[in-house]
């Protein structure tokens, strides 16, 4: 029930932030927390222990908790991090991927393509681009590094959903799904980690100029 009650925190909070119903730079109180989630302060304390591993919550001496700031170069650096690990998984993994792994894959994008375009589910988009990428490094069997992917990837979730959330973003994802998958199928190996380098890297450039964009709209 200890364990139980700390994921449901822990859960809760994550996605309050990933949402942007707490804003980056907010307070964390546990005594409130506490109370909103009707818990003691255990379990509060260790939820946000586990989202300070993973990027999303941070302590400073003497002040508490605080949601991270949505900040340019931890953006940079989460997703130059991502190309060095997930194209080297993507290059382990195409040699010994599967025909069922190949339509496990195509699965998943489809079902995010339709959320995509019918613009339901918002709150599983990332959810569902992630699951498809993962299934692509899957057949690598690298689980230490699939660990270090995933936190990289929950530490970068609400830097993503920004993108998702503007049409162009949408569009660039979906084709460039497409297009990895395709040369996946095909053994290509130069080419998929190539379009991967970019899909990342081209990913953190716009949400850094839609960050830009909203900062000056303020």
């Amino acid at each position: 029930m200890h364990k139980t009650r700390t994921q449901f925190v822990a859960d809760a909070i994550r996605t309050k932030i990933l949402r942007g119903e707490i804003k980056g730079g907010s307070a964390l109180r546990q005594d409130a927390l506490a109370k909103e989630f009707d818990v003691s302060r255990i379990p509060v304390r260790e939820a946000l222990l586990t989202l300070e591993a993973e990027g999303l919550v941070e302590f400073e001496a003497h002040k508490g908790a605080y949601a991270t700031e949505l900040s340019v170069p931890k953006i940079l650096e989460l997703f130059e991090l991502r190309v060095l690990l997930e194209c080297h998984t993507l290059a382990a993994a195409i040699p010994r991927m599967t025909t069922e792994q190949l339509d496990n894959a195509e699965a998943l994008l489809s079902e995010l393509d339709h959320m995509l375009d019918t613009s339901s589910h918002i709150d599983h988009w990332s959810d569902y681009n992630f699951a498809f990428h993962r299934a692509l490094y899957t057949p690598a069997e690298k689980p230490e590094t699939m660990a270090l992917i995933t936190q990289l990837n929950t530490q970068s979730d609400r830097y993503i959903r920004i993108q998702l959330l503007h049409a162009a973003g949408v569009q660039k994802a979906e084709t460039e799904h497409r297009e990895l998958l395709a040369l996946c199928r095909a053994g290509d190996v130069t080419g998929a980690c190539e379009l991967l380098r970019r899909h990342i890297l081209v990913a953190a450039d716009d949400i850094v100029a839609l960050l830009h964009k909203q900062q000056q709209d303020c």
